[in-house]
């Protein structure tokens, strides 16, 4: 895992330095053919987690990062991204103690699953305008960690590994972008569920929602 890690990190690095490299010459070389873009991005992840067909409460968490994008033709361009987030849900189990009187119910716990992703979506745009273009593509979220955590102490801890998850998971997506200008631009996209997250007994999917922001540079 600390090597998918490092690899991705250097490639976010190296395409942020290459993307500076490549402003400079097109300022120098007003005539250069190179129409590849870089930016940045960020937003709001809304995921939502279930075990066979038992939905959790949906997690909320925010996205950042890099994105690059390499025109093909005027209608269709590939986009490549490096994203840092984190999936999951919420659970919530009731306390109860047996007493001679019956069950008794002292409130819930609530177990928050956190899996802590750098996520590298790969996608395939086409522009039904200048300024709005719709994508289809693959979503590859490397585990940086994978906990389950709690307010309550359980176990006699309040946050343990998340065992029997993928290092790597993969969320196919559908999106939609509009330029707002030359350098603004929002875009959504939904990751759908259809591949589990874990190599264990119990199916666990998780299907989430980005919704957000990002400047290009030029």
């Amino acid at each position: 895992m600390r090597k998918n890690f490092v690899f991705v990190l250097s490639l976010t690095i190296s395409a942020f330095v290459y993307a500076q490299d490549t402003q400079q010459d097109e300022r120098s070389n007003p005539q250069s053919n190179n129409k590849m873009s870089f930016g940045v991005k960020g937003g709001y992840s809304l995921s939502n987690m279930k075990f066979f067909d038992d939905k959790l409460d949906s997690k909320s968490y925010f996205y950042v990062g890099i994105v690059a994008e390499q025109p093909v033709s005027t209608k269709i361009s590939v986009q490549a991204e490096a994203l840092y987030t984190q999936l999951g849900g919420k659970q919530n189990f009731p306390v109860v103690d047996f007493t001679d009187s019956g069950v008794i119910e002292r409130g819930n716990i609530k177990f928050d699953y956190q899996l802590t992703q750098i996520q590298v979506p790969i996608s395939f745009k086409y522009y039904f305008i200048p300024n709005l273009s719709a994508s289809v593509g693959m979503n590859l979220g490397f585990n940086l960690s994978e906990k389950v955590k709690t307010k309550e102490v359980v176990n006699g801890a309040t946050s343990r590994n998340y065992d029997n998850i993928k290092s790597l998971n993969l969320f196919p997506f559908l999106g939609a972008e509009y330029k707002i200008n030359e350098h603004f631009f929002a875009d959504a996209r939904y990751h759908f569920n259809f591949i589990e997250v874990n190599k264990g007994a119990l199916p666990t999917k998780i299907g989430f929602l980005q919704v957000g922001a990002g400047y290009r540079f030029k």
